[in-house]
């Protein structure tokens, strides 16, 4: 996986949650405190696990989507 500079993982919070978001940027499943998250670089919004992974797959060394998928709504 090409994580390394295009994410930031971290530990969902209070304050995130309350202050930016607490749902998914790309399914909108929802953020619970406690979860891991993961900062999008590129695209400035937060991911759950699965959409991280599946975007990861997609992307290049240069946090650059080479591969386009038929993305669904939902993980």
């Amino acid at each position: 996986m090409s994580s390394n500079g295009c994410f930031v993982t971290q530990e969902a919070t209070e304050e995130i949650l309350l202050r930016v978001t607490n749902v998914c940027g790309e399914c909108y499943d929802d953020i619970e405190a406690g979860d891991t998250i993961h900062y999008d670089m590129q695209n400035y919004r937060y991911l759950c696990d699965c959409c991280q992974e599946k975007l990861c797959a997609r992307m290049n060394e240069n946090c650059e989507v080479v591969r386009e998928e038929d993305a669904g709504l939902f993980c």
